[in-house]
């Protein structure tokens, strides 16, 4: 009886229309939208995936077979598709496990899960009910069903969504190849914004560093190490007793200046906010809550209470328009204390004495403007979605010309174009270190492609060799982030010793030494929808030896990066040629991956700098590794690392095209696209071949030739 009233309380707006389902088919090219009979808008839309409903222009063609069937099962409503044998499975967004999802049941419930230990893993903190999959000729198909009501996907027998929630659409993109597939789905819902380029810099946080002491202490520590760093993170311990947009004036007496004295040492400051709000009578986050009746209710029509951090707390009801108006309004006197990012946490939302660490499925959000009322099982998986979405429109509003960086725990499929996403609570072991790169695979193949794990990881003490090997690797994650619980061992790079920091020292040039690649890779990202971080595969979707390979990965389409731990690896065919990045041997210690370079291509590679303050392009190297042909092309992206003037055409694409034959090679540098004026650079090429690597002299020319013979 209990569940019977649940589903008539939860679902009521589903049973007050009788709205003609609206029609299947194409609405482009590739992309073919499929309606149950019992479909009803008022319970699915407006979607939170798509950036804009799409009309149907065509009826889809008898030729694609792969449909959706719908049906009923135990008071679910479920969508099933057949797996054509011989076809690999991806995506599924943040997921534990091995890059290859085939045989996999994902539980889509955005859960608090500490050690990945709740639910054997099967449920993290986001959902993305999205699959992509790749047949054995190569050519590929993206399922999304457009329903963010608690689920569960099954890749088994057959591809089965399974939802709590009334009949729900299915979404099917057919492609030649899973980065058409990839490129269309980003297109529907969206990529990236372009980041701030400091967010792009490695970073270092650790719950918590206080008091502000602290904090200068660390900082200064990068410096006078001379260990490349861009951002200190604030854990919740800078606040007063947990109240969010609060500061501890005994540990944190004058955040500005804290703020200011980071940035006079090259450094940006994120600070931490989650979404549960002390009850405190005379807190003023909590009186204007109360006043403009923005809390989250209980079934019964009373504002639901929770424990978290500060105890009791009231949550935001996100649905609602005011509500949204309000939480960004708190931002204006936060980031005012020259805050640069936010980091929202907890906003699955956590709640430690709520059922299954969470708010009852019960509980009713008002929604208003196109969101209809309904219950949380309806907006569970969005709620933190919809939280960093509110922050960034309130951030933009205090700082119009900065480019925002918000990183949040919780997400969604289409939470991506809000902000950056980390893998939650992981731990200090190898498993955990191994099992990072296929997660953040995964979560470029459902479109978050700026991502990555706590590097060391998050829960217990970690062992200098642990350390080593992840930060070595960690260099090369789109979002690159030290961190530690409380209670755990100091890992900062300098704390294991004179060879591990030697060793992060190394790792962390590489990476500062690629940010001119790195940062035309996120505007790739942001542009195309292509990710930072690829799977091997991508290198020829063919070869069906590649498909499971997930210890190896692509950065963009011209590096590969192998693990030094990494054994029994798949690569791909062809001529990839390792490359001292640095200019000395990158693998003279146990830790640094091996990269490679790709014949055919182009990298550029800037200098050595201690943090993004001191990035220019005017002196760079050029890596390049000619193919077959005697060809090999690249490009670098360029604007003012910040603000919005590249919108406008304030930016630089320059081309790469070098042409050898026999012991002669000739590269030209032309910008292709962009009013953004470039200054004269200098460059240097070092020529990498089977027989070895060629380094030519300094040119400040825009045609530079290197010949084999002196």
């Amino acid at each position: 009886m209990k569940t019977k009233l649940l589903l008539l309380a939860t679902c009521f707006v589903w049973l007050t229309t009788e709205a003609k389902t609206p029609k299947s088919g194409l609405i482009s090219p590739q992309t073919a939208v499929y309606y149950p009979e019992t479909f009803d808008a008022k319970a699915h839309l407006p979607s939170f995936s798509l950036v804009k409903e799409l009309p149907v222009t065509a009826n889809v063609p008898e030729s694609r077979t792969l449909r959706p069937h719908f049906s009923t099962r135990d008071n679910k409503s479920c969508a099933t598709l057949p797996i054509e044998p011989g076809t690999s499975l991806y995506g599924t967004g943040e997921v534990k496990g091995s890059l290859l999802r085939n045989g996999k049941t994902i539980k889509l419930w955005n859960t608090d899960n500490y050690e990945y230990k709740r639910d054997e893993g099967k449920r993290l903190y986001q959902s993305h009910p999205w699959v992509l999959g790749v047949r054995a000729n190569g050519t590929a198909f993206g399922v999304m069903a457009d329903n963010s009501w608690k689920q569960e996907l099954q890749l088994t027998d057959s591809m089965r969504f399974i939802s709590d929630g009334p009949a729900f659409r299915v979404i099917v993109i057919e492609g030649d190849s899973p980065q058409s597939v990839l490129k269309e789905l980003t297109r529907l819902i969206g990529r990236i914004e372009m980041p701030p380029l400091w967010a792009i810099g490695y970073q270092q946080s650790r719950y918590s560093y206080e008091p502000d002491s602290r904090v200068r202490e660390v900082a200064s520590e990068f410096r006078n190490r001379k260990i490349p760093c861009d951002v200190i993170w604030f854990d919740i311990d800078y606040m007063d007793k947990f109240k969010i947009f609060t500061f501890d004036k005994s540990k944190f007496p004058d955040p500005k200046a804290t703020n200011n004295y980071l940035h006079s040492k090259g450094f940006k400051g994120i600070w931490m906010i989650d979404p549960g709000v002390k009850l405190e009578e005379g807190y003023n986050v909590y009186d204007s809550g109360t006043a403009g009746n923005h809390w989250v209710k209980d079934s019964l029509g009373r504002d639901y209470v929770g424990k978290v951090w500060p105890g009791d707390c009231k949550f935001p009801d996100f649905t609602r328009p005011e509500t949204q108006l309000w939480w960004g309004g708190l931002y204006k006197d936060f980031m005012n204390q020259n805050i640069d990012g936010v980091w929202n946490d907890m906003n699955e939302p956590a709640v430690f004495d709520g059922p299954d660490a969470t708010m009852p499925e019960s509980n009713m959000h008002r929604g208003g403007g196109d969101l209809q009322p309904g219950s949380h099982l309806r907006y569970h998986n969005v709620y933190g979605m919809l939280m960093i979405k509110s922050s960034l429109a309130g951030i933009k509003k205090v700082n119009p010309g900065k480019r925002p960086f918000i990183l949040s725990r919780s997400g969604f499929l289409g939470s991506h174009r809000y902000g950056a996403t980390w893998t939650g609570d992981n731990v200090a072991s190898v498993e955990h270190l191994k099992m990072s790169i296929p997660m953040v695979l995964n979560l470029g193949l459902s479109g978050q492609s700026f991502s990555g794990p706590d590097i060391g990881g998050f829960i217990n003490n970690t062992t200098p060799e642990l350390f080593g090997q992840w930060i070595a690797l960690g260099a090369f994650y789109p979002f690159s982030r030290g961190h530690a619980c409380k209670d755990t061992n100091d890992k900062e790079p300098w704390a294991f010793g004179t060879e591990v920091e030697n060793a992060a020292r190394k790792a962390l040039n590489r990476r500062y030494r690629l940010m001119p690649y790195f940062y035309t890779l996120f505007h790739e990202a942001a542009t195309t929808g292509m990710p930072v971080m690829r799977p091997v595969f991508f290198a020829d979707t063919r070869d069906t030896s590649l498909r499971s390979e997930d210890q190896a990965f692509l950065l963009g389409e011209n590096l590969l990066v192998v693990p030094r731990w990494a054994t029994n690896t798949r690569l791909p065919k062809g001529d990839w040629h390792s490359i001292s990045v640095d200019g000395k041997n990158d693998l003279s210690d146990n830790y640094q991956p091996d990269v490679k370079l790709r014949a055919g291509a182009v990298v550029p590679v800037g200098k050595l700098i201690q943090n993004t303050t001191e990035y220019k392009t005017d002196s760079l190297t050029l890596y390049v590794s000619t193919d077959a042909t005697g060809k090999a092309g690249g490009t670098l992206y360029e604007d003012a690392g910040d603000g919005y003037g590249y919108q406008k055409g304030d930016y630089a694409i320059s081309s790469f095209a070098a042409t050898s034959t026999g012991d002669k090679l000739v590269v030209n540098i032309t910008q292709t696209a962009g009013k953004r004026v470039l200054k004269a650079k200098t460059f240097q090429v070092k020529w990498i071949t089977a027989d070895g690597t060629l380094t030519g002299k300094w040119v400040k020319s825009n045609t530079v030739t290197l010949s084999k013979k002196r």
